[in-house]
């Protein structure tokens, strides 16, 4: 038993580095979030019905599932790029850029757009001259959809087989499914907890934009899409906070200084709290301080660039689980 103990976790620490290195995290974070949501759903299914309708029910979830995040992430794609979110988007960083060509020097203003056309322009010089690179990152982003795709069957599949298995499976088979469970709690834990912050940052810059700043006479254009902006790209940790507080700076600023130097200090305060916020949920969650979650998000960033850092709290809960359960701590 301890040789298959210990060739579980040799491959659970190959399959790690190997998604990090190969840039799978993606399609991994998409089958777990099936493999988890499912399970939570199905232990709501009626357990005195025959093997096969429970089978057929659990495939009904299953899809359900792929399709409700298929859905979300069509309507948050759909509404970003309508004429509320990127023409929106485009039409202010020209205001913003205009305003600006005021008090920069001429050498530079003179290189700023003046209109959208102007901007389409340059974009457009930009594409023709970097069109293989562009080509590139096309069918990278079609590569990635197709791993994210297959991942969620792979979910859904691993969640159907969860409710099949068998007691007499290989002793290494076992314990392997065991690491799945561990990895599946680890990432319920830190996604849920995730949620929880990127929510409570969502409702914080909600309040300042919609409320306070309005209580001024202030009306911050896109206030409403960068709510949703905020809570989308907060559950990255860190780099979804810098993501959303660099765009609201620069758009606040575009309304005015005084405008800008406010929401500045508004998102130094939430971001400072973030940390707080981030030792109390997360912490909680998977029973870790703040410092053993930068740490690991430090190292695996160092190691293997973004995917590390938004792999980082997941794996850390995960190997924490791992080795509590062998009582070492």
């Amino acid at each position: 038993m301890v040789r298959q103990i210990t060739a579980s976790y040799l491959l659970a620490a190959a399959a790690v580095m190997l998604v990090l290195q190969f840039h799978l995290l993606p399609a991994v974070f998409a089958g777990l979030a099936v493999y988890v949501l499912t399970l939570k759903l199905a232990r709501h299914l009626p357990s005195n019905i025959n093997r096969f309708a429970r089978k057929a029910a659990l495939g009904v979830v299953v899809l359900c599932v792929i399709s409700g995040l298929t859905s979300a992430c069509a309507a948050i794609w759909s509404f970003v790029g309508s004429s509320h979110g990127i023409a929106a988007l485009l039409a202010t960083v020209v205001d913003t850029l205009g305003g600006l060509r005021k008090t920069l020097p001429a050498s530079v203003a003179d290189v700023l757009p003046t209109t959208i056309d102007d901007l389409r322009q340059q974009l457009i010089e930009l594409l023709s001259n970097h069109v293989q690179k562009i080509s590139l990152v096309g069918m990278e982003s079609i590569k990635v959809f197709a791993h994210i795709v297959l991942g969620m069957v792979v979910g859904g599949m691993a969640a159907v087989h969860h409710f099949t298995e068998h007691d007499k499976a290989p002793p290494l088979v076992s314990i392997l499914r065991h690491r799945l469970r561990n990895l599946a709690t680890a990432f319920d834990k830190v996604v849920f907890a995730q949620v929880k912050i990127s929510g409570l940052n969502a409702t914080l810059t909600a309040v300042y934009l919609l409320v306070v700043l309005p209580l001024f006479g202030i009306h911050l254009p896109m206030a409403t899409l960068l709510v949703l902006l905020t809570f989308a790209v907060g559950m990255l940790p860190v780099v979804g906070n810098l993501v959303s507080n660099t765009v609201i700076f620069v758009i606040s600023l575009g309304v005015s200084p005084l405008v800008g130097i406010a929401s500045l200090a508004f998102l130094v305060v939430i971001h400072k709290a973030e940390y707080f916020m981030n030792a109390r949920i997360v912490g909680h969650e998977v029973q870790a301080t703040a410092w053993e979650l930068l740490s690991a998000m430090l190292l695996l960033e160092a190691v293997f660039g973004v995917h590390g850092l938004v792999a980082a709290p997941v794996v850390y809960a995960w190997l924490k689980a791992e080795v509590k359960g062998q009582g070492m701590i």
